[in-house]
């Protein structure tokens, strides 16, 4: 599959280091969408200025999250690390009492070859809360990987059947609740269901839905979870559950027999994870950004259930006639993705269907296994839209982007924050790839916003035009 797809779309890899946000900013919404976490950074007090600029919360917000700050003596092994991360667990413990920990690794614990996994599970026996260790350092990984290290490392800790569900979750209400051994954790009789805080369901799924289990992964906000679980649950689908999900005691089950999908591009450490250790099977789709992909996704994962889709065809079409004021502001104006967050393909894939021609496609890191079905969907897209298929570069070299840019003079780059000034400088209109990592992409009636993010520059510059401004800024260039 993916040696038929580089005979039509052009692949090349140079040698750029990872120009991207660092991926503990994972943290940002992660600590937010698993509501019983407490997150903790091993790093220097760069890590910590980064997370206290890029997350702009204040201290006395008290975010469940929180820095153990490498110094000189623990630098050169003058300390003991166990101790010192002891002390700052039993103090989240005393403070918090999250359902569980969550270590993230930097790029100093792995420089100094801190044994973060060999102490995790040590001092898990001791304070009675399971701790998960995630490296989520810019040395090996770019931006939003972040979080699939994270995922890959929570994938481990769910559950194999109902009754471990049962057993942990009574083992925590022993420990932590105030009541002790007098509380346990009921699930409902075989043949009802229960709710789960994403609003999927729990409880005998086969008895209702005659599929098997499937389990949904990627951190999407609750709002946006509940809108694809309701787009399945139309076409008779049940989503057992999410990884990760709104609470750690409510992790899904995973094991062989259940069916995993994911939703973000960049998971694929996750989905090897789930399918080799967990034994799960993955369903290889596009990912549900922008109509087109929404209705691809669905539509997948009906076709492995032996499920005919109903409707998607209008849904879709609806949904396109309601962006058509966007659509005029972008049709026929080119585009470079310059590189940073893994979602460049799918975001490409969208705009080429919105009407835009894709120069280049920079993106730090490809898996084209876990990425075949968009990459091949971006392919189809072209050819329907009759449009150049574009180049795709890994791990590009900004010095050589730039130059391309100049040569290309595209209407609008996508990019980092640290090239978005001089591009704008140089007349090139240019949006901050991370506003997509934050916004709310994923679905039918979300993609509005995409386009709101893609054409605000646009529009910006009718309006400066309107102003005679551009003719002002152009002369002062040349």
């Amino acid at each position: 599959m993916v040696e038929a797809l580089a005979d039509n779309l052009t692949f090349e890899c140079e040698t750029g280091n990872y120009h991207t946000f660092c991926p503990i900013s994972c943290v940002a919404w992660l600590y937010q969408k698993i509501e019983d976490s407490f997150f903790l950074v091993v790093g220097t007090k760069t890590c910590g200025y980064f997370l206290q600029n890029a997350l702009g919360v204040m201290i006395f917000a008290e975010p469940r999250y929180a820095m153990a700050e490498l110094e000189e003596g623990d630098i050169s092994a003058q300390l003991n690390d166990y101790k010192e991360l002891k002390r700052l667990c039993l103090q989240i413990k005393q403070d918090r009492n999250p359902s569980v920990i969550v270590w993230i690794g930097t790029c100093t614990t792995e420089i100094i070859k801190m044994d973060l996994e060999g102490m995790a599970p040590r001092l898990e026996a001791e304070i009675g809360i399971p701790i998960v260790v995630a490296r989520a350092n810019g040395l090996d990984y770019a931006f939003t990987q972040g979080e699939d290290t994270v995922l890959a490392a929570m994938a481990h800790r769910c559950p194999e059947n109902l009754n471990s569900v049962v057993v942990e979750s009574n083992k925590r209400l022993d420990t932590n609740h105030p009541r002790g051994l007098n509380t346990k954790l009921v699930f409902p009789p075989t043949g009802e269901s229960s709710s789960t805080p994403d609003g999927s369901t729990f409880g005998s799924q086969k008895e209702k839905t005659n599929h098997p289990p499937l389990v949904l992964f990627g951190s999407l906000p609750s709002t946006v979870t509940t809108q694809l679980n309701m787009e399945l649950k139309r076409q008779g689908i049940e989503v057992s559950g999410w990884l990760p999900s709104q609470r750690y005691t409510d992790l899904p089950i995973l094991s062989d027999g259940v069916y995993v999908c994911g939703v973000n591009p960049f998971l694929s450490r996750t989905a090897t994870t789930l399918m080799r250790r967990r034994k799960c099977k993955l369903i290889g789709a596009p990912f549900p950004i922008g109509p087109d992909g929404t209705r691809a996704w669905i539509e997948k994962i009906c076709s492995v259930f032996g499920v005919i889709p109903q409707g998607l065809e209008e849904r879709e079409k609806k949904i396109w006639q309601g962006l058509e004021d966007y659509l005029e502001l972008v049709r026929g104006k080119s585009v470079f993705f310059m590189g940073d967050n893994l979602l460049e393909v799918s975001l490409a894939r969208f705009l080429v269907r919105c009407g835009m021609i894709v120069y280049e496609i920079g993106i730090p890191y490809m898996d084209k296994r876990f990425q075949a079905a968009e990459l091949a969907f971006l392919e189809k897209t072209c050819r329907e839209m009759d449009v150049p298929m574009p180049r795709i570069v890994e791990k590009p070299d900004n010095y050589n982007q730039i130059q391309r840019i100049r040569e290309l003079q595209p209407d609008l780059a996508i990019t980092g924050m640290a090239h978005a000034n001089p591009l704008e400088a140089r007349g090139i209109s240019t949006k901050w790839s991370v506003e997509f990592t934050f916004a709310q992409i994923h679905g039918f009636t979300n993609a509005r916003d995409i386009l709101e993010l893609v054409t605000r520059p646009l529009r910006r510059n009718q309006s400066l035009e309107s102003l005679g401004w551009t003719k002002l800024v152009k002369s002062a260039l040349t």
